[in-house]
């Protein structure tokens, strides 16, 4: 390819990159709002990151078209069709944290400023704190393409799932004490399970970003705990 050809080609697979960044940008924002409109029972805060997931659906159509493009246009071989294979399934994987979010969001508005336990929805501020932290870390990893760095946050995935086992646990003996519990701690069990469920988003993206840089898989088995807290085993 001539050297303008290859400098468009550089300027494209940036700019995916870069659509990439904005949208976990997003998904953090989005999260982390989400969960502090369910402490303070912010019913505008929710419903401005209803709104706000919006933007993550626009990014992922733009991210498929240009992937679509790319690969029609240049027929990317190795490393650079890597690239594009793991932004698009990045891409899918902080869209759907948006939803994991937005149901949050709206878990709060359900609630509707009902919430008698604080004290049970900073279990769940506990568990998006972790979920956070591997979603940041794995999109560092992302932009430093740095292997090694994804292989850690896949393996801290179980620090996410033995927290809502815990949860999951407490809030069931909450229910079984008072039958008056049960709609609050429902709400907050749903809410739970979508910030289980972000930190099991966080981990695909970190098994992507590992077969990006490296072109192996990360073959060994991926341990994962049901609310019983009994393990289970799923491929990597």
């Amino acid at each position: 390819m001539s050297e303008h050809t290859v400098s468009a080609y550089d300027e494209e697979l940036t700019a995916i990159a870069g659509r990439i960044a904005e949208m976990g940008g997003i998904a953090e924002d989005i999260v982390t709002n989400a969960v502090s409109a369910l402490i303070s029972q912010d019913l505008e805060l929710a419903q401005a990151t209803i709104l706000k997931d919006a933007r993550l659906d626009e990014l992922l159509l733009d991210i498929e078209m240009r992937n679509v493009n790319v690969i029609a246009r240049r027929q990317p071989m190795g490393q650079d069709l890597r690239e594009i294979m793991a932004a698009g399934r990045i891409a899918n994987d902080l869209e759907r944290v948006g939803d994991m979010a937005k149901n949050v969001a709206k878990r709060v508005i359900a609630i509707d400023s009902d919430l008698k336990s604080k004290k049970l929805a900073i279990g769940v501020e506990h568990m998006t704190e972790l979920a956070l932290s591997q979603l940041k870390d794995v999109l560092d990893a992302y932009t430093r393409r740095d292997a090694e760095e994804a292989r850690k946050v896949r393996d801290r995935d179980s620090e996410v799932d033995a927290i809502y086992t815990s949860l999951f646990r407490e809030l069931l003996t909450y229910m079984m004490e008072d039958p008056r519990n049960i709609t609050q701690c429902a709400h907050l069990l749903f809410c739970a399970k979508n910030i289980e469920r972000i930190g099991d988003h966080a981990t695909n993206i970190a098994e992507n970003v590992y077969y990006m840089v490296t072109g192996e898989r990360l073959m060994d088995e991926r341990p994962r705990m049901d609310e019983t807290g009994v393990a289970d085993t799923e491929e990597g």
